[in-house]
């Protein structure tokens, strides 16, 4: 089999290098600069800085509210993740059995994808208002008198769900895809060997999507980490108190308006090992149960 290659060894490099440099001013620089900065306690005016060792991280470790934004961190992230792939893929399960008005269909669908995060926040706030919104009204009907930035359990709702309405359309896109790329012969002997409908899904159906949705893992994990600071901020109007709020915002608050940048930075330090164990824990075991075709 013949192999294409370059015939001169610097056009790689040079069609690498511009993307290699936004890594590295982008990612690589910020990165060792919270490393190195994590292991001083600064002066916020920026008029010097005294070696602490690993005093930042030590701090960290016996701060009962750090460890308490952590776990909220975890239940988010999972609830986020969960929720936002879950109703994805019902909805491109439903969006593929379409056959009249199928692209308004998938449009209407989609269109959230194109509202920044700070955006759905502020839609979140309106939805939620306490004097006319739509969903704290329909709770109040429940029986649920639904308090946005007053209770504790009232205002992670309002951000799982907002975070969850947000990423949909983005894991709706790649299961539609992945489903459409199914072999129709293949679906046909599925329904040969199996009448069942929930049966041929998750015996035929689901695993061929699996590589989507091992990709889609990722994604959403990342976003309800990172991507979701813009719906956190947005909702709770810049006044945290006693509200729930995640790793990443937990930084802001610190380094941005609490003036801490070495705890800051070891927070972000923490908050990068982690997210580099997970997505290596993902890698090694969850795609080891994966068959790509």
């Amino acid at each position: 089999m013949k192999r294409a290659g370059f015939t001169n060894v610097w056009l790689p490099i040079a069609l690498l290098l511009p993307q290699l440099s936004i890594i590295a001013i982008f990612f690589y620089w910020p990165a060792g600069w919270a490393l190195q900065s994590s292991f001083y306690l600064q002066d916020p005016f920026g008029f010097g800085s005294t070696f602490v060792g690993f005093e930042n991280y030590t701090d960290l470790t016996r701060n009962r509210e750090y460890l308490r934004i952590a776990g909220f961190t975890v239940v988010f992230c999972g609830l986020v993740t969960f929720f936002s792939l879950a109703l994805a893929l019902l909805l491109a399960v439903k969006a593929d059995k379409v056959i009249r008005g199928a692209k308004t269909y998938r449009t209407l669908l989609m269109w959230v994808y194109a509202i920044a995060p700070p955006v759905a926040g502020f839609m979140g706030i309106m939805f939620f208002d306490q004097r006319n919104g739509p969903i704290t009204e329909f709770f109040q009907v429940l029986g649920w008198d639904f308090k946005l930035g007053v209770n504790y359990f009232d205002t992670a709702t309002a951000m799982i769900m907002v975070s969850v309405w947000k990423q949909i359309p983005v894991n709706f896109i790649f299961f539609l895809s992945g489903l459409q790329s199914i072999p129709r012969a293949v679906r046909e002997a599925a329904m040969i060997d199996n009448r069942s409908a929930a049966g041929r899904f998750w015996g035929v159906t689901f695993p061929l999507l699996a590589p989507t949705a091992f990709f889609l893992l990722i994604i959403n994990i990342t976003y309800a980490l990172f991507d979701t600071f813009g719906i956190i901020d947005t909702l709770m109007k810049g006044e945290p108190g006693n509200n729930p709020m995640t790793l990443v915002y937990k930084v802001y608050l610190d380094g941005f308006r609490g003036n801490d940048l070495g705890g800051s930075s070891a927070q972000s330090v923490i908050l990068m090992i982690l997210v580099l164990a997970l997505t290596v824990f993902q890698f090694r075991l969850i795609e080891r149960r994966i068959h790509y075709t």
